[in-house]
Formats: C-alpha cells, sequence, structure tokens
C-alpha cells in the first residue's frame, strides 16, 4: 500500500470487515440516482450468474451526492425471488459505499479503486461506469473471465458506435497511442474494464496520482502502463453503450482528460515509445468495431466556423506550438470555402505531433496546448464526417485505418522532433 493511503480510516475499517475476495468492483458516482439501481442489479446478477463461488465485493467511491445514490447502492440487495435459488452457491458479496469528497475526481476514485484491490489481494478487479444504461449482465463475465482464468493483466472493452460517435478517439486517441505503443487497443480511455492484482500492485504508488493527467485522466494512464510495462491485454465486445463521448461544450473537459494524460505519459515514458515498431493486435473475444447507421448530429457549418475563427483568433499562440510550415498549411485550410476543405491525414499527423513535443517542451502553460488543440481538432472533426456521411461502414473503418497508418508512418518525424530538443536543436 501507498505510504500515504488514499483509503479513508473509515472505509479501511470497512475493508479490513470484509476480509480478502477474489473479485472486486468499483463504482465511481456522483448523483447517479437515475441510472445506479439498474446497473448495481446487472452487476450483481451477472456476479451471481457467473462467479457463484467467488468472494465479491461492490465498492462505491462517492464523490458526495446529494440525491441518494449511496443509499440506492446500498439497498441494492438480493432479495429478489428470481436471485434465492442461486444463493447457496455465492460465497460472499459485499456493498461498501464511501464518500471520498464533495468534487468530483475521477483520479482520486481509481485510486481508491486500485489500492483497495490491493488491500484486499483482490485476483481481478473491474471498473463500471454509474450512467452504462445499457450494462447487460454479462458485461461482468466479459471483463473479469480473462482476467481470472486468462492470465490477461487488462481487459478493454469495444463497443457498437454510431458512424460518427468517439471521433477523438477514432482520429487522435487510437491511432496515436498505436503508434506509440504498437498495440490496437480501440478504446484507450475506457468506460469499462479489468484488471489484474499484478497491474494494481503496480500502480499503486506510481506517480500519476501526484499528476493532472492521473487526476484527470486515470483511465488513459492505466492503459499506457500496461501497454508501456508489456502486460498482456486483451479486448472484449460489450455491444451497445450510451454516451461515449462528452458533449460538444465539453470538448476541452475531454481533451484535459485524455490527450493531457497522453501527452504526459510520452514525457513520464521517455525513450519507452519511441522505440517500438509495428503493430501486433490485441486478442478481441468479438468484433473489434461496430459501426451503426445514424444521422449527424450537431450544426456542421458551426463546427467549421469554430475551426477557422480558432486558427485566426488563436495565431500568436499556434505560432509558439507548430512549426511555421505547418501553421501555413493551417491557415490555408481554415481559407478554404466549405466545398474545398480539406484536413489532410498527414497534415493532421503532423499538429498532433507538433503539439505533443510543445507540450513537453512547456512552450507555453501546458494546460493552454490542450485548451489550442480543440479548434484544429473541430476542423478535422469536420473533415472527417464531411468526407465519411455516406460511406459503408466497412469503407469507414478502412479510412480510420488509413489515419492509424499514416500515424505510424510519420512516428519518425515525431521522434525527430524529441531528440531535437535533447539535443538543444
Amino acid at each position: 500500500m501507498a505510504d500515504e493511503s488514499i483509503l479513508s480510516d473509515d472505509l479501511v475499517r470497512q475493508l479490513m470487515s470484509v476480509g480478502e475476495v477474489d473479485i472486486l468492483v468499483g463504482l465511481h458516482t456522483h448523483d447517479h440516482a437515475d441510472t445506479i439501481g439498474p446497473v448495481v442489479q446487472a452487476i450483481r446478477e451477472g456476479l451471481i450468474n457467473h462467479f457463484p463461488r467467488e468472494r465479491v465485493a461492490i465498492l462505491n467511491a462517492d464523490a458526495g451526492s446529494s440525491d441518494g445514490t449511496r443509499d440506492l447502492i446500498r439497498a441494492a440487495g438480493i432479495d429478489d425471488a428470481r436471485y434465492r435459488s442461486k444463493l447457496q452457491t455465492l460465497r460472499t458479496l459485499h456493498v461498501i459505499s464511501s464518500q471520498y469528497g464533495t468534487t468530483v475526481s475521477p483520479g482520486i476514485a481509481m485510486h481508491i479503486f486500485v489500492e483497495a484491490a490491493d488491500l484486499l489481494r483482490a485476483r481481478g478487479c473491474a471498473v463500471v461506469s454509474p450512467d452504462s444504461s445499457d450494462i447487460q449482465p454479462d458485461w461482468v463475465d466479459r471483463l473479469l473471465q480473462p482476467v481470472l482464468r486468462g492470465n490477461i493483466d487488462l481487459v478493454t472493452p469495444t463497443y457498437r458506435r454510431h458512424r460518427f460517435e468517439g471521433i477523438l478517439v477514432t482520429n487522435l486517441m487510437y491511432p496515436m497511442m498505436r503508434a506509440l505503443y504498437g498495440r490496437n487497443v480501440r478504446e484507450p480511455r475506457p468506460a469499462e474494464f479489468a484488471f489484474s492484482d499484478r497491474l494494481s500492485g503496480l500502480l499503486v504508488n506510481h506517480p500519476m496520482w501526484s499528476q493532472d493527467a492521473g487526476r484527470l485522466g486515470p483511465e488513459v494512464c492505466v492503459t499506457i502502463e500496461a501497454l508501456a510495462e508489456g502486460f498482456p491485454l486483451a479486448q472484449t465486445y460489450l455491444g451497445a453503450r450510451s454516451h461515449l463521448e462528452q458533449q460538444p461544450g465539453d470538448l476541452v473537459a475531454a481533451l484535459r482528460q485524455s490527450v493531457g494524460p497522453l501527452f504526459w505519459a510520452m514525457e513520464s515514458l521517455d525513450g519507452t515509445w519511441d522505440k517500438i515498431q509495428g503493430v501486433q493486435a490485441v486478442p478481441t473475444n468479438g468484433p473489434e468495431y461496430e459501426v451503426t447507421e445514424g444521422t449527424v448530429k450537431g450544426d456542421l457549418t458551426r463546427l467549421r466556423q469554430m475551426f477557422s475563427s480558432g486558427v485566426a483568433d488563436l495565431a500568436p499562440v499556434l505560432k509558439s506550438i507548430l512549426s511555421p510550415a505547418v501553421l501555413q498549411q493551417l491557415q490555408q485550410v481554415a481559407s478554404l470555402p466549405e466545398e474545398q476543405f480539406d484536413f489532410t491525414d498527414e497534415l493532421w499527423v503532423k499538429v498532433v505531433y507538433e503539439f505533443a513535443s510543445s507540450y513537453r517542451r512547456s512552450v507555453i502553460n501546458r494546460d493552454h496546448i490542450i485548451q489550442a488543440l480543440a479548434p484544429l481538432y473541430r476542423g478535422r472533426a469536420y473533415h472527417f464526417i464531411t468526407q465519411n456521411q455516406d460511406v459503408a461502414p466497412d469503407a469507414l473503418e478502412q479510412r480510420v485505418e488509413a489515419l492509424c497508418e499514416s500515424f505510424e508512418r510519420l512516428k519518425p518525424y515525431l521522434v525527430s522532433l524529441w531528440t531535437a530538443q535533447e539535443r538543444g536543436v
């Protein structure tokens, strides 16, 4: 356990009264009364059906809910008649709810789950989002089975997506992490995932917990740590899931919680990712991707306008982040009329790589660097949507694959930026 435990004295007492467990399931909540009941029941049903003999604890880390969320979790007991015939096969199932503060902190919640799993010597820990309204009981089995039976240290999900859902993942997080670490993890910031005791033991004292990266985007940090350390990984298909990505108004927050940790980890793991070449497939239970049809949400014209105005308004900031050649290309794209708009894969990759390098050099405040990426991402999102509105799902996947290959092909460009700083160039 860490020298300064993230666990409160009261929570430690509750955990000690539980004793060792085989499985820990973590739920991070804040005013989730509308969704938490079905989520907890699905988790319980999954545990009873698939792990009837394992010792199990469900741990709720709550950020000061005022809508009765914690009461609903505590009251979600297995007293339904349909469960009674199975209760005799269940060794232990505990539910613990603890409030860690009054401000939502994904990092504190994740640190609690990691440290509790280590304290309880859980062989596997699953983390489930409390707003997973599409959750099915077999999610528990799909996430935990590879950890408990298959010697896997991290299991991440794949989902059924609307074709333009999760563009930040498909156009930045997935292809860049694949290029850096050589594994095709489709959900690098997973909402649901599972990890082993081996991984939790490594994470307990990890420096990320004291950094903004760990506080804002712990899921990204955990995934990258597993990749960098060479832990066995697997993916499992969970089907449909609602609310995969934050709304457009929360774009800067989404960038802070995903791209910020990615850039921070690149510096933290300097000397690891730059030597990795090629891509190895992560074993996947079910499809790696599944795309559904649907109409485009949001005002595309406004999306393009926000990109163009952002490039103009942030010109002094972008000048400190981007090379003159890349900034000039970006300004040319921003001035194009709608029918000629073309934010190419290569330009987008160079933009992202130069942002990562400037983040490392702290050319300006790092949070300002992340914020400055927002309008440029909007331009890339506009390009991706308009270029792919009518293509078939397989063709859409081919274009994502082509972008991944561009990130991989231009990785030497990133390495040259990185090593130039070390040489003082």
